[in-house]
Order: structure tokens, then sequence, then C-alpha cells
């Protein structure tokens, strides 16, 4: 996978538009950080591709609040004290 800054981008568009085509995927960085991926797609997949997409970063989200669960302990609450905490919050 190529990395390319965001002053690449601008100065060389050609350049990254390509390595896209070549690579299919490609991180944009900014300050040496990453902070997008640029994924090469076509009108026929299109939609689909960002479904794709949503629906990993969606995964990755729940993901990440499980890892957070556990962490607090939150993982073993029994049903009662899961009702308890919903019916406090309301």
């Amino acid at each position: 996978m190529k990395y390319f800054s965001v002053s690449d981008l601008r100065a060389s568009s050609k350049l990254v538009w390509q390595s896209l085509a070549d690579e299919s995927e490609i991180i944009i960085t900014k300050n040496g950080k990453p902070r997008a991926l640029m994924i090469s797609v076509n009108e026929t997949d299109f939609e689909e591709c960002l479904a794709t997409v949503r629906q990993a970063r969606a995964m990755r989200a729940v993901t990440r609040m499980q890892l957070a669960a556990e962490t607090r302990g939150l993982s073993s609450l029994s049903l009662d004290d899961i009702n308890t905490e919903i019916a406090a919050s309301r």
C-alpha cells in the first residue's frame, strides 16, 4: 500500500490517481499521520463498496464498545442489572 501526503495530492494528483488505479487503495497522510483511505471504485460497485466500508466501521465501533465494557467490568452484568441500569437512566 502506498502513502501520499496531502501536499502530494495537491502537487502531483496525476501520480496519486495513477497509483490508486494500480494499487486499488492508498493512504493519505497529514503531518506524517494517516488521515484518509482512498479506495478505487467504479460506477457499478460504488454503492456496494460504500455499504461494505460503513458496515466495517460499525463492526469496529461495536468491538470497541465491547472492549470498553470488559475493561470496566460491565461484561458480567446480569439481565436484572442491565434492566436496573436502563430503568435508572429513564
